[in-house]
């Protein structure tokens, strides 16, 4: 399915300027015309095309973006894991430190009774 591509009122007017621009001694106006179609057309296949890079370019950012934010979501979750598990490894050795001064003080008591 090819669409026919219908050119703004701008392009016509810009391509009947280089068309006029470039017209040759003794050319008519109908090949004068044919030579601004042509490039009416080139003008409207350049803009299609743009607008094609653009949309690619532009689904390339989102995806990176996408990615990125996976990414840093990641990052984030192994930060926490890490963080939770050095703290949960810092428990123990306040806890031995509990008991062995509890340990220490029954020991005293016992070897010192009031």
């Amino acid at each position: 399915m090819n669409k026919k591509i219908v050119p703004s009122e701008q392009t016509q007017q810009d391509a009947m300027a280089v068309a006029r621009a470039t017209q040759k001694a003794g050319q008519t106006k109908e090949q004068t015309k044919l030579i601004a179609q042509g490039i009416e057309k080139g003008i409207a296949l350049y803009k299609k095309q743009q607008k094609e890079k653009s949309r690619q370019a532009d689904k390339a950012r989102k995806k990176a973006l996408k990615t990125k934010q996976a990414s840093s979501e990641n990052q984030d979750a192994e930060e926490m894991n890490e963080f939770e598990a050095t703290h949960s490894s810092n428990l123990l050795p306040w806890l031995l430190l509990a008991l062995s001064w509890a340990g220490f003080i029954t020991f005293w008591f016992v070897q010192n009774p009031l």
